[in-house]
């Protein structure tokens, strides 16, 4: 009977023991299936719509060339050749990349670029084959002597240069001295941001997301959570898209994108653009400019076709404004309890204060979809102060260097790198990392701390099948 006793006691130790020893735990990026990158359901019965959908994806997905090409416009500093090479997880239209996007190339498309068709660049140290596609920016200007001035940058540097390149002429530019300024700490990174859904997030009207701003407001003061829009600077309406809510829409969001990251000029940004640090004083060398400008421009003839008229920002925006938010899963992972449990602990600890699980769109003359629509973003759409752990220095209109964008979370269960700068794939670590002095989300995070691990694994299940 003692040794009957010995034994019982044993097991429920060993019980006790393999409990306590439970963390939870990122389960990681959803595998299959992939729905991403689909238009919106009414696109198929709205005329005309499919055919300036697929028309806008062959160009998201078009390489760019320096010159003599039909994607002419390349350079003379750039980021990436193609718009899906950075919007590529898990289906074009995502976030940044990883090995496992690109499996027949396996690795970063931006190691691929740097040198392609001769090309003479190095690859910056944080540039990695299995990490994320980022852009560099740096914080403040240098000093003729090479020192951190205390003059504010904030802008895109670069990685590449089109120098060397079979159709670069003799144009001949330097790369950022990317190390030194590491050196000094004077780099910041951002990772692309996903663009599904983004004609929902465009439709929402302004008074809704000040609606939503001006509710639970009991709720939010006690947490220590505020948030306010970024506006834009010339109509004073609220822009949404970016890190910090920067452009106001979609078609502003491409045309910045084409020219800074690409560096095609267009019919928002018709210069062609030196590097704010090297040839801001005396512009862009002569023989770097090597096609007339605007580079991407509306087709006034030799089109077939009414979706061939446009510019390529018009239909990169149309595109986006056509394409599909990604499909939560029911069951993965966890299971539909964990996953129903989750959200509920998800309201429970105070994310769904920033993170607002639904608005609702305004009346869209362009499709049915978009028409009055419920967009299950999770965002509130407005930047919030992110702390001096998150902070990158930054201002982009009214959002100050240490303000964010709430982050859109559908399609989350199927990202690879999160936060601004990519700096980690543990869906765990972003959470905690939210958490820092100054940070809105110090008292969310504190109950999401409070929570069992149980509990904690149930809302990370629930974060996982958006």
């Amino acid at each position: 009977m003692r040794k009957a006793w010995t034994v019982g006691l044993l097991i429920l130790s060993l019980a006790g023991i393999a409990v306590a020893q439970f963390e939870a735990r990122d389960p990681g990026a959803r595998g299959a299936p992939v729905d991403s990158g689909q238009p919106l359901a009414s696109v198929a019965t709205t005329p005309g719509a499919s055919a300036f959908f697929l028309n806008g994806l062959t160009r998201f997905q078009a390489i760019e060339t320096v010159r003599n090409s039909a994607n002419s416009g390349l350079g003379p500093r750039f980021n990436s050749n193609q718009c899906s090479s950075c919007h590529a997880q898990p289906a074009v239209g995502g976030t940044s990349p990883s090995t496992s996007a690109y499996p027949f190339l396996g690795q970063n498309p931006q190691t691929l670029v740097y040198k392609l068709d001769g090309a003479q660049n190095s690859l910056p140290s944080f540039i990695l084959s299995d990490g994320p596609v980022r852009e560099a920016r740096f914080p403040y200007f240098l000093n003729a002597d090479g020192s951190l001035s205390s003059q504010a940058d904030g802008g895109v540097h670069d990685l590449f240069v089109i120098t060397g390149r079979g159709d670069a002429g003799t144009c001949s530019i330097s790369q950022p001295d990317f190390e030194h300024n590491l050196a000094l700490g004077n780099v910041i990174f951002r990772i692309p941001t996903p663009v599904y859904g983004d004609g929902l997030i465009e439709n929402i009207p302004d008074e809704t997301i000040l609606a939503n701003m001006n509710s639970q407001a009991q709720q939010k003061a006690a947490l220590g959570i505020s948030g306010h829009p970024n506006q834009n600077g010339n109509d004073g309406t609220i822009s949404r898209f970016g890190w910090k809510a920067q452009n106001k829409s979609l078609e502003m969001f491409s045309g910045e994108a084409y020219n800074v990251e690409m560096g095609v000029t267009n019919e928002l940004f018709q210069n062609e653009r030196p590097s704010p640090d090297e040839e801001l004083a005396q512009g862009l060398p002569a023989n770097c400019r090597l096609n007339p400008t605007p580079e991407d421009a509306t087709n006034l003839s030799g089109v077939t076709s009414a979706p061939q008229v446009p510019s390529d920002i018009v239909q990169f925006a149309m595109f986006m404004r056509l394409l599909a938010p990604p499909t939560p899963s029911a069951v993965e992972p966890g299971g539909p309890m964990s996953i129903s449990n989750g959200r509920q602990l998800f309201v429970t600890v105070g994310c769904a204060l920033c993170h607002t699980p639904t608005l609702q769109t305004g009346a869209s003359s362009i499709t049915a979809s978009l028409n009055h629509a419920n967009a299950n973003l999770f965002s509130d759409l407005l930047v919030h102060n992110m702390g001096n752990g998150l902070a990158d220095g930054v201002a982009q209109g009214s959002a100050g260097p240490n303000e964010f964008r709430t982050a859109p979370l559908w399609g989350l269960g199927q990202r690879i790198f999160f936060l601004h700068d990519g700096r980690t794939s543990d869906l765990m670590q972003a959470i905690q990392q939210h958490s820092s002095s100054g940070s809105e989300a110090n008292g969310v995070v504190s109950q999401f701390n409070g929570l069992s691990e149980s509990q904690k694994q149930d809302l990370l299940n629930f974060l996982r099948s958006l």
